[in-house]
């Protein structure tokens, strides 16, 4: 009798983790939108180039995680905090959520049928 499982638990495994991974980058890519479109409205209403960034955003949500992940990031990388760190915490909250739904969707597309060759 044949059993139609992969001896190997970890290929049984792949197409839940892309599947995950797929989801919060479309999850991720959906609160863009929201925000890139409150901050659209943002802007309008105050008559100037308004928009939520990455520090107030985290803020609302926890300050105490924010502050330790700060402290956490001038602690190993001091170096880095002046130039880059605080550039990006300023960032739009939607451009970063942006960047991250593409590496997050990118990761979990699915593998490309292989013409010709067998699969294992």
């Amino acid at each position: 009798m044949a059993c139609s499982r992969p001896a190997n638990p970890e290929v049984r495994q792949r197409p839940m983790i892309r599947f995950l991974l797929r989801f919060l980058g479309l999850i991720f890519l959906a609160t863009a939108f929201v925000l890139f479109v409150y901050d659209g409205e943002k802007t309008i209403v105050n008559g100037h180039l308004d928009f939520l960034n990455v520090t107030q955003a985290w803020a609302m949500v926890d300050q105490h995680s924010l502050n330790a992940a700060q402290d956490w990031i001038k602690a190993k990388a001091s170096w880095a905090w002046e130039p880059y760190g605080q550039w990006a915490f300023a960032l739009p909250t939607w451009a970063v959520l942006v960047v991250l739904s593409a590496i997050l969707l990118v990761l979990g597309r699915k593998k490309k049928k292989l013409i010709g060759y067998a699969r294992d």
